[in-house]
């Protein structure tokens, strides 16, 4: 069932992504042209402190119109590793700088369309340097109770990709999923 790829051309590219067209052999011999999507790696950092809260920020994301809360994630740059990335988003988006950052989950969102790889780290720990040096990347930042991730997960509080494969996976580990709906309601009251 392996499908060949026999040729690729960029359509258009910038700085944050690549449009291509590949020739595709599917596995019943049929070629095909396929359009793919090329995305920089993204670094995303689960923040926890010794009170099991979670350091996420509300924002607001203008291609769905949405708000919602999402762990500090963004590209990871030329020159950089995944984990540098984490810990420097962390830095820049809410002002903590984090604990040593590891490895928490791997994750490829849209393997069918893009190839752009997910590096979920955790850190434990923070300390307070200033306000976030990103002035454009949310609207507050706040330290969650990991017992409320779920049902803001249910009540579409969270829905960022990113941030729910870094939650869940955190979840499965700390054992703190517990039953649907059995999250408090505070996260809920936080956001309006």
């Amino acid at each position: 069932m392996r499908w060949e790829v026999h040729g690729e051309q960029q359509l258009y590219g910038n700085e944050w992504l690549r449009l291509c067209q590949l020739d595709v052999e599917q596995p019943d011999g049929r070629r095909v042209d396929y359009y793919a999507v090329r995305l920089r790696n993204l670094a995303v950092a689960a923040v926890l402190n010794d009170r099991r809260e979670v350091l996420m920020m509300w924002r607001h994301r203008f291609v769905t119109d949405s708000w919602a809360w999402e762990l500090p994630m963004g590209l990871v740059e030329d020159g950089e590793s995944p984990a540098e990335a984490a810990a420097r988003e962390v830095l820049e988006e809410t002002g903590w700088r984090p604990g040593p950052v590891r490895p928490l989950i791997y994750a490829e969102p849209a393997a069918g369309i893009t190839d752009t790889q997910h590096h979920v780290f955790r850190a434990d720990g923070a300390t307070r340097v200033g306000p976030p040096a990103e002035q454009n990347e949310s609207d507050r930042v706040a330290w969650i109770p990991l017992g409320e991730v779920r049902g803001m997960i249910d009540r579409r509080e969270i829905v960022s990709s990113g941030t729910l494969v870094g939650l869940l996976y955190l979840l499965m580990a700390e054992g703190a999923a517990g039953p649907a709906g059995s999250a408090g309601t505070q996260g809920a009251e936080a956001v309006r």
